[in-house]
């Protein structure tokens, strides 16, 4: 079984690449690790944890999304509903909530959901953005609640992987077959300090 050890990075797009550091990087106090770009193109990584970023294309034709409220359901095509940050505890939510609001830009209440508190918000790009910590003693990670009353049937089987739904490798692919091709990034990998 493939182990994972988090998001490499969500990729999301802006129209308006300076406004984006501004609140990712300078409010959010999200690092800026890493950019990319060449005329009509830019391609800029947040460090949201050690293991964990947020990265923007900025495409100067793209339009800012419509402002949709979290979790609320819409008809038609429809691929994302809002990210949630984890924030290593409650002061840092109270801390997010009062620079959100010094900066008149509208954030929620404070909201207990059971296992984890809280706060709600948009990016300039109206993205919405949820910040969360977990609840002392409830870990629904460690111990999975399943509380939907009519859960459909693949969720009656459980919460771990259940075999035989899908074809299984039946050949790994040869060493001198896994070739990696040049990508975007190839630049990253060069030796050079942080350029203004």
């Amino acid at each position: 079984m493939v182990k994972y050890t988090g998001i490499n990075h969500l990729a999301m797009a802006t129209r308006d690449i300076d406004m984006t550091i501004r609140f990712w990087r300078d409010l959010l106090g999200m690092r800026l690790v890493a950019s990319l770009g060449r005329p009509g193109y830019r391609h800029y990584f947040f460090e949201i944890s050690e293991h964990d970023m947020i990265a923007f294309f900025e495409w100067p034709e793209v339009e800012k999304i419509p402002e949709k409220d979290h979790g609320v359901p819409v008809n038609g095509p429809f691929a994302f509903d809002h990210v949630s940050f984890e924030v290593a505890c409650e002061d840092d939510l109270w801390n997010l909530k009062d620079r959100l609001e010094a900066s008149d830009i509208w954030v929620s209440e404070l909201l207990d959901h059971g296992f984890i508190h809280s706060i709600y918000t948009f990016d300039p790009n109206n993205i919405p953005i949820e910040f969360s910590v977990q609840i002392a003693g409830v870990d629904i990670r460690k111990n999975p609640k399943m509380k939907d009353k009519k859960p459909t049937a693949a969720a009656q089987e459980g919460p771990d992987p259940q075999p035989g739904n899908w074809p299984q490798a039946i050949k790994s692919t040869p060493i001198e077959d896994r070739l990696v091709y040049p990508g975007e990034g190839m630049i990253l990998a060069e030796e050079s300090d942080f350029q203004h």
